[in-house]
């Protein structure tokens, strides 16, 4: 009986080891304003290491490193506090219509992720008319241990006094990379400012990125992506094309990260990180436990992750009381 029982033991820890290790992050972060007077800031990058680690791939918004130098900082920083992985960033050029200029940076665990391609959606399309001010840097990535291997990021920060159009805009965007790349695996993300003054109900309508019905809006209307408490907008979205992406998504993984609660901070304090929060998805690993495989696809729910949990804690009480006698 002790000997099923260990057996049963630790069958049920492989199968909450391999659930509990099935989580590929993906984030979206509107850094505000970060360049080098904020990486001079040893408290500020402290926060902001502690919420890209937890990340496996991470696009930074509202970089504004002029001087080249905030990125590496960032970097050093992401490895003293987590030398368990190693980080790269693939970085955009400066783009913007006039002297305020960002960069779209992903930030990404060698570990888990590499970048197999990239490309700078041009200013000058021919009917165009200068969309955006600051134009995607899409990138391609594989991810081998996910369920879905590889897929591909465009990330857009718009100008709030032109979301709609830009919006719209970045349905061109996504036809164009499917084209390009010959994939349906594409996630959408960043600050497009769709809420509140800055997208009228109204004008949605006109906006394919909503109305395509093939594209699916994983942080709803009703979340607050922002630090203020006199503010509730979702500013900050994600977005994924296509049925068999949707499917890789953890259910119910797409939300924003409230740093200033997690951490316990004032709202000065979180401001002086940021006034977005980040906005994160998981998607779906497959575990290369194979016996454990079938288990895991079975506790893919809430419900029955907590029930796995409590039969494990009773089996273990009982075995622990079984070696005891």
């Amino acid at each position: 009986m002790m000997w099923s029982s260990l057996l049963l033991l630790s069958f049920l820890m492989g199968v909450v080891e391999v659930q509990g290790a099935s989580d590929f992050r993906i984030c979206a972060f509107n850094m505000h304003h970060f360049g080098d007077s904020k990486a001079k800031k040893n408290d500020v990058m402290q926060i902001i290491a502690k919420i890209i680690t937890r990340c496996d791939l991470c696009l930074l918004q509202e970089v504004r490193d002029s001087k080249g130098t905030a990125i590496p900082q960032l970097l050093d920083r992401l490895k003293s506090y987590d030398s368990t992985h190693e980080y790269k960033a693939v970085v955009s050029e400066r783009l913007g219509r006039d002297t305020y200029q960002e960069q779209y940076v992903f930030v990404y665990r060698t570990d888990t992720v590499t970048v197999t391609g990239q490309y700078q959606y041009p200013d000058d399309l021919p009917g165009d008319i200068d969309a955006f001010s600051r134009e995607p840097f899409v990138v391609r990535f594989r991810a081998p241990k996910t369920a879905i291997k590889e897929f591909v990021l465009i990330p857009q920060h718009t100008t709030p006094s032109n979301t709609t159009k830009e919006l719209d805009a970045l349905y061109d965007v996504l036809q164009s990379v499917r084209k390009m790349w010959k994939t349906e695996n594409v996630m959408l993300l960043g600050d497009f400012n769709a809420d509140c003054g800055y997208l009228a109900k109204k004008n949605r309508k006109n906006v394919r990125l909503i109305t395509d019905q093939n594209l699916f809006w994983l942080i709803s209307d009703s979340t607050d992506t922002t630090v203020r408490s006199t503010t509730s907008c979702a500013y900050d979205r994600i977005v994924v094309h296509g049925e068999k992406f949707n499917s890789e998504i953890v259910p119910d993984s797409a939300k924003p990260f409230n740093f200033q609660l997690e951490y316990r901070m004032t709202e000065e304090q979180a401001l002086d990180v940021s006034d977005h929060y980040p906005v994160e998805v998981m998607l779906r690993v497959t575990s290369s436990r194979s016996f454990f495989s079938g288990a895991t696809s079975l506790t893919n729910t809430p419900v029955l992750q907590k029930m796995l949990q409590s039969s494990l804690f009773v089996l273990c009480h009982r075995v622990f009381q079984m070696v005891l006698w």
